[in-house]
């Protein structure tokens, strides 16, 4: 048989193959579109508008830097990136370690296992303006649950969402009582460990606690840098929460449930995108904003990039073995 170099394709075969894309491209069309409508122009107008000055009345007015500039002499910007890094650290590990912990407590029950489940994951569907205020009503300094409950012990309950001190630890609080989410991937890890690694590790002496650390904890390693970025990320983001346990805590709330003075106590509520919606909607320094908002998305969007290149070298080092 004679072999034909660098011969073409059939007609037929091209013809086919075109249409093949074109059918995908058709069923693809509805998603490409959302995508550019929904996330591409707003994210392009998000960069431009960062380098204008916008009020949403008058035209933009070309400032070049001058937003980024003014981000360094923004005094009330420090204060919302010292909240917001404060979420970072404490809810990121918090988050973690309290859904581990559950997740690692569920996994080893023998009965009822489903119901303590699903009420481990209910709170995640709640909405969370409903949960914040829930945990308010709990909360509440004079009278609320959490108070008579302390009171049985002589301990005087915080102020919560009216202190400095507390506020922060409140909201958090309530991040925890919602990560059914994670909670639940983690929990689908475990199961998913070999019987067969815990059995070895038991025949050579290795009690629950080292199986545990040397079994569990090094095959879920690649879930648990997901919940850790997720909870960098879900931080970094951190909006709904901190704006209704705010107004509920000032008792200035109006009948929409917004009030003029967003981050009490004292800021301590303030994160990085409170303050991005009060410079954009309340202030309508809307140039100001998208700079804010530009900032936003590259670190998330670094924390991503870190999550995918680590998940990869784990997956290699897993697939590749030593000598890989």
């Amino acid at each position: 048989m004679t072999a034909t170099l660098g011969a073409r394709p059939a007609p037929g075969r091209g013809r086919a193959r075109a249409r093949h894309r074109l059918a995908v491209l058709g069923f693809m069309a509805p998603a490409i579109i959302g995508f550019v409508l929904f996330f591409g122009y707003p994210l392009v107008a998000t960069v431009i508008f960062s380098f204008t000055k916008y009020d949403l009345i008058n035209p933009p007015e070309f400032n070049g830097l001058a937003n980024y500039e003014f981000m360094f002499k923004d005094p009330l910007l420090t204060k919302a990136i010292a909240n917001t890094l404060w979420f970072v650290v404490v809810l990121t590990i918090a988050r973690t370690v309290f859904a581990l912990g559950v997740a690692s407590v569920i996994a080893r029950l023998k009965s009822g296992v489903g119901l303590i489940r699903t009420l481990c994951y209910l709170p995640s569907l709640a909405p969370p303006v409903a949960a914040t205020l829930v945990f308010f009503m709990v909360l509440r300094p004079n009278g609320g649950p959490m108070d008579s409950v302390l009171g049985w012990f002589g301990v005087d309950s915080p102020l919560w969402f009216s202190d400095p001190a507390w506020a922060k630890p409140g909201i958090t609080a309530i991040m925890l009582w919602i990560s059914g989410d994670l909670m639940i991937i983690i929990l689908a890890a475990i199961l998913d460990v070999p019987q067969e690694q815990y059995e070895a590790a038991e025949l050579d002496g290795a009690g629950p606690i080292r199986r545990w650390w040397h079994v569990t904890l090094p095959t879920i390693s690649p879930v648990l840098l997901f919940g850790l970025v997720n909870s960098v990320i879900l931080a970094l983001q951190l909006f709904t929460q901190a704006v209704v346990a705010g107004s509920a805590g000032s008792g200035a709330a109006d009948a929409t449930g917004s009030t003029k003075y967003l981050g009490y106590p004292d800021n301590a509520t303030l994160t990085f995108p409170v303050y991005l919606y009060t410079q954009g909607f309340r202030y309508f320094d809307m140039g100001y904003a998208a700079a804010m908002a530009t900032v936003l998305f590259v670190i998330s969007f670094a924390v991503t990039i870190v999550l995918v290149q680590r998940m990869r070298k784990n997956s290699t080092a897993e697939e590749g073995g030593p000598g890989a």
